[in-house]
């Protein structure tokens, strides 16, 4: 059986310094015409939700064609600006370690769940270098659904139809940074392990409902531990 292991991207694995925020900015002015003056919450929505929301607010109609063409500009943005991104972002402590340890399992496939579009996602994880040890195309992104639980089903069906496998959502885990991230594993059956890297402290993500807390991923073996703690 293939055990699966999904990784939230943006404040799990890394941040990007605030060139996610400014390229969300110009491909938004880009796009519509207008300035941006104000951004709809970000926390637990999707990249293209988050657009047409924030399109919303300043009395526009974000459209399907509109959406698509701020995530085909920001997937641009996101490569053209890499170097900017790798100088002002960076893989978080123990991204790159956590990820190294997992592999060494051998059992235990890695990919994503991400409210990112897929490009964006492989833009940012590229760029510091952590895409080597997850498989990408396994993954749910911004543009499968706007409900971020979906991305979850998308994922576990992904992997189920990709390895030809008949895994389940038990032997599935996903690691995320907040509370959005726990509801979207827990109401698939996922089994959830949170790690307080992003806005939300570990007595937030306990009360949440993770199966487990870790303040950072530091410390490899006790993330391996928390992994095997059923």
């Amino acid at each position: 059986m293939v055990k699966l292991l999904l990784w939230g991207v943006d404040h799990t694995l890394i941040t990007t310094g605030g060139v996610g925020q400014e390229i969300f900015a110009d491909c938004f002015e880009r796009v519509t015409g207008q300035v941006m003056t104000e951004r709809a919450p970000a926390d637990g929505m999707t990249e293209p939700a988050v657009f047409r929301r924030t399109a919303e607010l300043h009395g526009l109609t974000g459209d399907r064609p509109m959406v698509e063409a701020f995530a085909r500009l920001s997937a641009e943005q996101h490569r053209a600006r890499a170097v900017e991104l790798r100088e002002r972002g960076r893989a978080l402590p123990g991204a790159a370690d956590a990820l190294a340890a997992v592999a060494r399992l051998g059992d235990t496939v890695q990919s994503v769940v991400s409210g990112n579009i897929a490009a964006v996602a492989d833009a940012k994880l590229t760029t510091f270098g952590l895409d080597t040890r997850l498989r990408l195309p396994l993954g749910g992104y911004g543009e499968d659904h706007e409900e971020r639980s979906e991305l979850v089903r998308v994922a576990l069906q992904r992997t189920r139809s990709t390895l030809d496998t008949p895994l389940t959502a038990e032997s599935a885990v996903l690691i995320g940074d907040a509370p959005s991230d726990v509801a979207a594993g827990l109401i698939h059956g996922v089994r959830v392990l949170a790690v307080a890297t992003g806005n939300s402290t570990v007595a937030e993500l306990r009360d949440a409902g993770a199966d487990g807390v870790l303040p950072d991923l530091t410390d490899p073996g006790a993330l391996l531990d928390a992994l095997a703690d059923r």
